[in-house]
Protein backbone atom coordinates (compact mmCIF):
# COMPACT_ATOMS: atom_id res chain seq x y z
CA UNK A 1 0.00 0.00 0.00
CA UNK A 2 1.28 3.40 -1.25
CA UNK A 3 1.00 6.29 0.69
CA UNK A 4 1.04 9.69 -0.59
CA UNK A 5 3.87 12.39 0.79
CA UNK A 6 3.08 15.42 2.09
CA UNK A 7 5.79 17.88 3.10
CA UNK A 8 7.14 19.80 5.87
CA UNK A 9 9.55 22.18 6.25
CA UNK A 10 12.01 21.55 9.51
CA UNK A 11 13.02 24.45 11.57
CA UNK A 12 16.37 24.59 9.42
CA UNK A 13 15.12 24.89 6.17
CA UNK A 14 14.88 20.88 5.05
CA UNK A 15 12.37 19.69 3.84
CA UNK A 16 10.85 16.64 5.28
CA UNK A 17 8.67 14.19 3.72
CA UNK A 18 5.33 13.07 5.78
CA UNK A 19 3.27 9.92 4.78
CA UNK A 20 -0.31 10.46 4.33
CA UNK A 21 -2.83 7.80 2.93
CA UNK A 22 -4.52 8.20 0.03
CA UNK A 23 -8.05 9.32 -0.29
CA UNK A 24 -9.44 5.86 -1.45
CA UNK A 25 -7.46 3.92 1.05
CA UNK A 26 -8.12 5.50 4.06
CA UNK A 27 -12.80 4.91 2.89
CA UNK A 28 -11.46 1.26 2.36
CA UNK A 29 -10.35 1.23 5.84
CA UNK A 30 -12.89 2.64 7.33
CA UNK A 31 -15.16 0.47 5.07
CA UNK A 32 -13.62 -2.37 6.26
CA UNK A 33 -13.61 -0.84 10.22
CA UNK A 34 -17.27 -0.35 9.95
CA UNK A 35 -17.68 -4.07 9.00
CA UNK A 36 -15.55 -5.54 11.64
CA UNK A 37 -17.33 -3.45 14.43
CA UNK A 38 -20.32 -4.70 12.88
CA UNK A 39 -19.60 -8.33 13.18
CA UNK A 40 -17.82 -7.56 16.73
CA UNK A 41 -20.55 -5.83 18.64
CA UNK A 42 -23.64 -6.74 16.34
CA UNK A 43 -24.44 -10.01 17.81
CA UNK A 44 -24.25 -7.94 21.08
CA UNK A 45 -26.64 -5.30 20.28
CA UNK A 46 -28.94 -6.89 18.82
CA UNK A 47 -29.34 -9.25 21.35
CA UNK A 48 -31.89 -11.79 19.56
CA UNK A 49 -31.09 -14.85 19.28
CA UNK A 50 -30.30 -16.23 15.54
CA UNK A 51 -32.11 -19.81 15.51
CA UNK A 52 -35.16 -19.12 17.31
CA UNK A 53 -38.27 -19.53 15.15
CA UNK A 54 -41.29 -17.99 15.30
CA UNK A 55 -43.95 -19.62 13.08
CA UNK A 56 -46.42 -16.91 13.74
CA UNK A 57 -44.14 -13.98 12.58
CA UNK A 58 -42.88 -15.62 9.02
CA UNK A 59 -41.42 -13.24 6.49
CA UNK A 60 -42.35 -10.39 8.35
CA UNK A 61 -40.86 -6.86 6.80
CA UNK A 62 -39.18 -4.65 8.00
CA UNK A 63 -40.37 -3.04 11.15
CA UNK A 64 -39.20 -1.43 14.79
CA UNK A 65 -38.84 -4.58 16.43
CA UNK A 66 -37.12 -6.64 13.31
CA UNK A 67 -35.40 -3.92 11.15
CA UNK A 68 -34.32 -6.21 8.54
CA UNK A 69 -37.64 -8.40 8.85
CA UNK A 70 -37.44 -12.31 9.33
CA UNK A 71 -37.25 -15.60 7.52
CA UNK A 72 -39.48 -18.39 6.50
CA UNK A 73 -38.68 -19.83 9.73
CA UNK A 74 -39.62 -16.49 11.56
CA UNK A 75 -35.87 -15.78 12.33
CA UNK A 76 -34.91 -12.13 12.97
CA UNK A 77 -33.02 -11.59 9.52
CA UNK A 78 -30.60 -8.91 11.40
CA UNK A 79 -29.79 -10.95 14.03
CA UNK A 80 -28.20 -13.28 11.30
CA UNK A 81 -26.76 -11.07 9.60
CA UNK A 82 -24.63 -10.00 12.48
CA UNK A 83 -23.64 -13.60 13.65
CA UNK A 84 -22.80 -14.29 10.06
CA UNK A 85 -20.84 -11.79 9.81
CA UNK A 86 -18.83 -12.42 13.27
CA UNK A 87 -18.70 -16.13 11.86
CA UNK A 88 -17.31 -15.83 8.62
CA UNK A 89 -14.51 -12.45 9.10
CA UNK A 90 -13.22 -14.17 12.26
CA UNK A 91 -12.73 -17.35 10.49
CA UNK A 92 -11.36 -15.38 7.37
CA UNK A 93 -9.33 -13.57 9.46
CA UNK A 94 -7.79 -16.16 11.85
CA UNK A 95 -7.13 -18.35 8.57
CA UNK A 96 -5.39 -15.26 6.66
CA UNK A 97 -3.35 -14.69 9.87
CA UNK A 98 -2.38 -19.23 9.54
CA UNK A 99 -1.34 -18.30 6.52
CA UNK A 100 0.25 -15.30 6.48
CA UNK A 101 3.07 -16.68 8.84
CA UNK A 102 4.13 -20.07 7.65
CA UNK A 103 4.03 -18.25 4.16
CA UNK A 104 5.99 -15.16 4.96
CA UNK A 105 8.87 -17.19 6.87
CA UNK A 106 9.01 -19.44 3.84
CA UNK A 107 9.04 -17.05 1.46
CA UNK A 108 11.75 -14.66 3.44
CA UNK A 109 13.72 -18.69 3.46
CA UNK A 110 13.72 -19.10 -0.62
CA UNK A 111 15.03 -15.28 -1.04
CA UNK A 112 17.61 -15.89 2.17
CA UNK A 113 18.87 -19.30 1.16
CA UNK A 114 18.21 -19.53 -2.15
CA UNK A 115 19.69 -22.62 -4.31
CA UNK A 116 18.03 -25.60 -4.16
CA UNK A 117 15.70 -24.31 -1.12
CA UNK A 118 14.58 -21.72 -3.31
CA UNK A 119 13.46 -24.03 -6.13
CA UNK A 120 11.76 -26.66 -3.81
CA UNK A 121 9.60 -24.45 -2.07
CA UNK A 122 8.97 -22.65 -5.79
CA UNK A 123 7.92 -25.97 -6.81
CA UNK A 124 5.54 -26.28 -3.95
CA UNK A 125 3.73 -23.16 -4.54
CA UNK A 126 3.56 -23.50 -8.23
CA UNK A 127 1.57 -27.38 -7.28
CA UNK A 128 -0.49 -25.20 -4.69
CA UNK A 129 -1.40 -22.52 -7.29
CA UNK A 130 -1.97 -25.04 -10.29
CA UNK A 131 -5.74 -26.24 -7.88
CA UNK A 132 -8.17 -23.24 -8.14
CA UNK A 133 -8.08 -22.05 -4.45
CA UNK A 134 -11.94 -22.42 -4.48
CA UNK A 135 -11.67 -25.77 -5.40
CA UNK A 136 -8.67 -26.73 -2.99
CA UNK A 137 -10.95 -25.33 -0.11
CA UNK A 138 -13.95 -27.50 -1.43
CA UNK A 139 -11.46 -30.75 -1.56
CA UNK A 140 -10.47 -30.31 2.21
CA UNK A 141 -13.94 -29.57 3.53
CA UNK A 142 -15.32 -32.58 1.57
CA UNK A 143 -13.43 -34.48 4.18
CA UNK A 144 -15.39 -32.97 6.80
CA UNK A 145 -18.53 -31.10 5.90
CA UNK A 146 -19.96 -28.86 7.26
CA UNK A 147 -17.07 -28.71 10.24
CA UNK A 148 -15.48 -25.50 10.89
CA UNK A 149 -11.92 -26.92 11.35
CA UNK A 150 -11.87 -28.44 7.47
CA UNK A 151 -13.02 -24.88 5.98
CA UNK A 152 -10.03 -23.08 8.07
CA UNK A 153 -7.72 -25.90 7.11
CA UNK A 154 -8.89 -25.16 3.30
CA UNK A 155 -8.84 -21.79 3.34
CA UNK A 156 -5.14 -21.44 5.11
CA UNK A 157 -3.87 -24.33 2.68
CA UNK A 158 -5.14 -21.84 -0.33
CA UNK A 159 -3.60 -18.65 1.26
CA UNK A 160 -0.40 -19.33 1.83
CA UNK A 161 0.93 -19.42 -1.33
CA UNK A 162 0.31 -15.45 -1.53
CA UNK A 163 2.30 -14.56 1.35
CA UNK A 164 5.30 -16.69 -0.08
CA UNK A 165 5.32 -15.20 -3.54
CA UNK A 166 4.96 -11.51 -2.14
CA UNK A 167 7.66 -11.84 0.67
CA UNK A 168 9.74 -13.34 -1.52
CA UNK A 169 9.43 -10.87 -3.58
CA UNK A 170 10.21 -8.26 -1.56
CA UNK A 171 13.28 -9.61 0.81
CA UNK A 172 14.85 -10.39 -2.28
CA UNK A 173 16.48 -6.86 -3.44
CA UNK A 174 16.00 -5.93 0.95
CA UNK A 175 18.87 -8.95 1.30
CA UNK A 176 20.54 -8.16 -1.58
CA UNK A 177 21.02 -3.81 -0.68
CA UNK A 178 23.85 -2.26 0.64
CA UNK A 179 22.04 -1.54 4.16
CA UNK A 180 22.14 -5.48 4.42
CA UNK A 181 25.56 -6.32 3.09
CA UNK A 182 26.56 -3.32 5.71
CA UNK A 183 24.93 -4.87 8.89
CA UNK A 184 26.68 -8.63 7.75
CA UNK A 185 30.05 -6.79 7.42
CA UNK A 186 29.73 -5.20 10.84
CA UNK A 187 29.04 -8.99 12.25
CA UNK A 188 25.56 -8.52 12.87
CA UNK A 189 23.51 -11.76 13.25
CA UNK A 190 20.36 -12.69 11.30
CA UNK A 191 17.75 -11.83 14.30
CA UNK A 192 18.88 -8.42 13.41
CA UNK A 193 18.62 -8.03 9.82
CA UNK A 194 15.14 -9.90 10.35
CA UNK A 195 13.78 -7.12 12.94
CA UNK A 196 15.67 -4.43 11.45
CA UNK A 197 15.31 -4.90 8.08
CA UNK A 198 13.29 -7.33 6.69
CA UNK A 199 10.36 -6.95 8.81
CA UNK A 200 10.15 -3.45 8.07
CA UNK A 201 10.17 -3.20 4.50
CA UNK A 202 7.38 -6.33 4.44
CA UNK A 203 5.02 -4.73 7.13
CA UNK A 204 3.43 -2.79 4.87
CA UNK A 205 2.80 -4.67 1.89
CA UNK A 206 1.66 -7.55 4.31
CA UNK A 207 -0.50 -5.69 6.16
CA UNK A 208 -2.38 -4.72 2.93
CA UNK A 209 -2.14 -8.48 1.70
CA UNK A 210 -3.84 -9.18 5.19
CA UNK A 211 -6.88 -7.50 4.33
CA UNK A 212 -7.07 -8.87 0.94
CA UNK A 213 -7.01 -12.00 1.65
CA UNK A 214 -9.41 -11.98 4.82
CA UNK A 215 -11.78 -11.18 2.24
CA UNK A 216 -11.36 -13.55 -0.07
CA UNK A 217 -11.73 -15.80 2.60
CA UNK A 218 -14.92 -14.53 3.24
CA UNK A 219 -16.32 -14.67 -0.38
CA UNK A 220 -15.23 -18.04 -0.37
CA UNK A 221 -16.94 -19.04 2.73
CA UNK A 222 -19.92 -17.49 1.40
CA UNK A 223 -19.93 -19.19 -2.19
CA UNK A 224 -19.22 -22.59 -0.26
CA UNK A 225 -22.00 -22.16 1.85
CA UNK A 226 -24.35 -20.74 -1.54
CA UNK A 227 -24.04 -24.10 -2.71
CA UNK A 228 -24.40 -26.33 -0.46
CA UNK A 229 -21.07 -27.51 0.43
CA UNK A 230 -19.84 -24.79 3.73
CA UNK A 231 -21.40 -24.48 6.86
CA UNK A 232 -25.17 -26.24 7.30
CA UNK A 233 -28.25 -24.89 8.51
CA UNK A 234 -29.19 -23.67 11.25
CA UNK A 235 -25.87 -21.80 11.55
CA UNK A 236 -26.03 -18.12 10.48
CA UNK A 237 -23.62 -18.11 7.28
CA UNK A 238 -23.63 -15.50 4.76
CA UNK A 239 -24.23 -17.68 1.40
CA UNK A 240 -26.35 -20.26 3.39
CA UNK A 241 -29.00 -17.01 4.26
CA UNK A 242 -28.84 -16.20 0.64
CA UNK A 243 -29.41 -20.10 -0.66
CA UNK A 244 -32.43 -19.85 2.15
CA UNK A 245 -33.65 -16.66 0.65
CA UNK A 246 -33.84 -17.47 -2.79
CA UNK A 247 -37.08 -19.57 -2.77
CA UNK A 248 -38.65 -16.23 -1.52
CA UNK A 249 -37.10 -13.48 -3.09
CA UNK A 250 -40.27 -11.73 -4.74
CA UNK A 251 -42.12 -12.41 -1.75
CA UNK A 252 -39.25 -10.95 0.90
CA UNK A 253 -36.36 -9.68 -1.58
CA UNK A 254 -35.21 -8.14 1.62
CA UNK A 255 -33.72 -11.30 3.08
CA UNK A 256 -31.47 -12.06 0.06
CA UNK A 257 -31.06 -8.11 -0.28
CA UNK A 258 -29.10 -7.56 3.34
CA UNK A 259 -26.20 -10.44 3.36
CA UNK A 260 -25.92 -9.35 -0.92
CA UNK A 261 -24.97 -5.71 0.74
CA UNK A 262 -22.79 -6.82 2.94
CA UNK A 263 -20.44 -8.67 0.82
CA UNK A 264 -20.92 -5.62 -1.50
CA UNK A 265 -19.36 -3.50 0.92
CA UNK A 266 -16.73 -5.64 1.35
CA UNK A 267 -15.88 -6.02 -2.06
CA UNK A 268 -16.02 -1.93 -2.78
CA UNK A 269 -13.72 -2.05 0.43
CA UNK A 270 -11.28 -4.47 -1.01
CA UNK A 271 -11.03 -2.05 -4.47
CA UNK A 272 -10.39 1.07 -2.25
CA UNK A 273 -7.54 -0.56 -0.37
CA UNK A 274 -5.97 -1.40 -4.02
CA UNK A 275 -3.09 0.77 -4.13
CA UNK A 276 -3.28 3.86 -7.21
CA UNK A 277 -1.24 3.18 -9.69
CA UNK A 278 0.73 6.22 -10.55
CA UNK A 279 -0.10 8.37 -13.69
CA UNK A 280 2.42 9.59 -15.81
Amino acid sequence: MSAVPSTLSSPAGAVIAQPRWPLRTMLGLALLGLLALFALLGPWLVGASPVVQDLRNTLAPPSAQHWLGTDVLGRSALARLAHAAQLSLGMALLAAVSAAVPGTLLGIAAAWRGGRTERALLMLSDSVLAIPGLLLVLLVAALAPGALWALYTGLSAALWVEYFRVSRAVARPVLAGDAVQASRLLGFGRGYVLRRHLLPALAPTLGTLLAFTTSQAVLALAALGFVGVGMQPPTPELGLMMTEAMPYYEEAPWLIAAPTALLVWLVAAMMLLNPDRETA
